[in-house]
């Protein structure tokens, strides 16, 4: 008499091939580092076949409910019909021709018209090139060599000027990392201090808007967002980012928003605009075309034209210059996800939504008597979600049993990343994994985390050592 082989050893065996393979042939296995091994528990899926909506699926065609949405870079939903079509009209227009393209030049006037501090744009592929030519453009313009960035915000760029001032050092020159100065975010003295330092010498300040940390703690009117944005309160000119971009001119520096996260998210014209503040130069990526390659650097026209070739006699600066960075496929994605985010009040959608998974994750923590060990924190659309263990200390292997149990029950949580296609029956089926998970987090929270995680808990990007 035979029996059939066990179903989950068999897939653990597939993914455990597929993980050899993957590291076989890709450093790091993935060329995001974010998309790691490291970052996942060991039961999640480690190759995806396809996306469509809210939903991955994995080799075995197991489907998931998905909120990592590809590094938050898909807020519409993975393989949206009109984004595609707009996509695969510019593939029949040849993709990448010998001069610039007219939907180059529409999406450049689009994105000029949509943001506050747009006066002219450069693309890319990626965020890391287009921060740094951020970087290279307060360089160019101010003649000073320094930058100042917050430690609170986790990366910026894979340019030694960033990588070398986190824990991996490796490969990196420090004469270059040397250039960059770090400040604690919503401490403006800390900032000053910098400056105090080096008179004269500080070209920009560049930070994140928000992330789960805003510019504004304690205030009341947060209660109101989104429907009163922080651009409406009577205190808004008292938040962080007006402090600091009034520090930063008063000092002769410009003033830089990495927008690659907040962008297209906290609202179509950008977080810059929630918090009604200009940047005198911004960077966006990631949402702005549904999960297509591209990104951009944006800002006022007197800082940008230093990449310009038509003043005569300027000095020149070699700002981006890039084969593909204006692929026409990524443009036209743009041109149509801005309609749809435009007409459809995607941003609005992504509010709510995440005002209702917060609560309803509070609601099960409390049934469960863990609200203190789980919750999420951080406005509804930038929601961080927090676990700690029964001494009430931060938990990585909490959050990587919480992650386990998620993916046991069919929703795949790294972070939270929320898009218009996560709509009633998204939400019940994370309310009902949410019970389930969190049964198993009580228990844990009682006898100890290391009886029920499957394997090692998942640990930091920025590390020394693996």
């Amino acid at each position: 008499m035979t029996t059939d082989p066990d179903p989950v050893s068999n897939t653990q065996a597939d993914f455990a091939a597929l993980r050899a393979r993957l590291h076989r042939a890709i450093p790091g296995g993935a060329h995001t580092y974010s998309r790691g091994d490291d970052q996942f528990p060991s039961s999640a899926p480690p190759v995806l076949t396809r996306g469509k909506g809210a939903y991955v699926w994995d080799t075995h065609g197991t489907k998931y409910l998905d909120y990592g949405m590809a590094l938050r870079a898909v807020t519409i939903g993975y393989a949206d019909d009109r984004v595609n079509a707009a996509a695969i009209r510019q593939i029949e227009n040849g993709v990448n021709l010998t001069r610039a393209t007219e939907i180059e030049l529409e999406a450049a006037e689009l994105i000029c018209d949509l943001i506050p501090c747009a006066e002219m744009v450069k693309f890319g592929k990626n965020g890391s090139n287009v921060t740094t030519a951020a970087v290279k453009i307060a360089r160019a313009y101010t003649g000073r060599r320094y930058v100042c960035v917050p430690r609170q915000h986790p990366f910026f760029s894979f340019d030694d000027w960033f990588i070398g001032v986190t824990a991996i050092k490796r490969g990196t020159l420090a004469d270059q990392a040397a250039t960059t100065l770090v400040f604690d975010y919503n401490d403006l003295g800390s900032l000053k201090a910098l400056f105090d330092q080096y008179p004269g010498q500080i070209a920009a300040v560049m930070l994140e808007p928000a992330t789960h940390i805003t510019p504004c703690p304690g205030c009341p009117t947060q209660a109101q967002w989104p429907k009163t944005p922080c651009s409406a309160c009577p205190q808004n000119q008292g938040n962080f980012l007006h402090q600091v971009k009034a520090l930063a001119h008063a000092e002769g520096a410009l003033f830089i928003l990495d927008e690659m996260i907040t962008g297209f998210r906290w609202h179509l014209k950008g977080a810059q605009h929630f918090f009604g503040i200009e940047a005198d130069l911004a960077t966006y990526g990631k949402a702005m075309a549904n999960g297509f390659s591209l990104a951009a650097v944006v800002g006022k026209r007197e800082y940008m034209q230093v990449g310009s070739i038509v003043e005569p006699g300027m000095e020149r600066t070699f700002l981006l210059s890039s084969t593909h960075g204006a692929e026409m496929p990524a443009l036209g994605a743009f041109v149509e996800a801005t309609r749809i985010n435009a007409a459809e009040d995607v941003p609005g959608h992504l509010w709510d939504h995440g005002a209702r998974l917060k609560s309803g994750l509070a609601e099960v923590a409390a049934r469960h008597c863990v609200q203190d060990h789980i919750f999420m924190e951080g406005p509804a659309v930038a929601l961080n979600y927090v676990t700690r263990d029964a001494s009430g200390q931060p938990s990585l292997p909490m959050r990587t049993l919480f992650a386990q149990e998620m993916l046991k029950r069919g929703v795949m949580m790294p972070w939270l990343a929320i898009s218009q296609s996560h709509g009633e029956a998204e939400l019940a089926q994370t309310m009902e994994a949410f019970e389930g998970a969190l049964a198993v987090y009580a228990r844990a929270l009682e006898d100890g985390v290391e009886s029920h995680l499957n394997g090692a808990a998942i640990k930091p990007v920025f590390r020394t050592h693996n």
